[in-house]
């Protein structure tokens, strides 16, 4: 037991992938990077329905007039928004010497940025989603 316990406190805390804000940016930045990928498939196959089907796309455009629908564009739009300003701060955590030192402070950027960003388009859409 006594070596489980040394064991244990001699790996590394505090590291950019252990738990802490780089693991959960990283979790995150997969995430709405898949959820992108499946709303760009969905609406490419939707979009081919005109040219096989036209009154199947008639169809399917028009259960995409409620307000689920409404709230999966306002996620999708936080999805992109987080995607790219988190995927800039990859980029220079990456490329740029000072960058892991400073992937903290870039992750409260992308999350102050994303705020600012979002709430006047939620406040926006969200009134053309339920006000009609």
């Amino acid at each position: 037991m006594a070596t489980e316990t040394r064991t244990r406190s001699v790996v590394p805390k505090g590291t950019l992938y252990r738990g802490r804000e780089g693991m959960w940016s990283w979790v995150a930045h997969r995430i709405t990077g898949l959820l992108i990928f499946v709303f760009l498939l969905v609406h490419v196959l939707d979009t081919s329905l005109v040219r096989v089907a036209p009154e199947a796309y008639n169809v399917v455009i028009e259960t995409y007039k409620n307000p689920v629908v409404g709230l999966g564009e306002a996620g999708l739009v936080g999805a992109v928004l987080f995607h790219a300003f988190n995927g800039i701060r990859v980029m220079l955590v990456d490329f740029w010497s000072g960058g892991p030192k400073y992937h903290r402070q870039m992750l409260w950027a992308v999350g102050a940025l994303w705020v600012l960003l979002m709430v006047p388009f939620l406040v926006r859409h969200l009134s053309h989603v339920f006000g009609g």
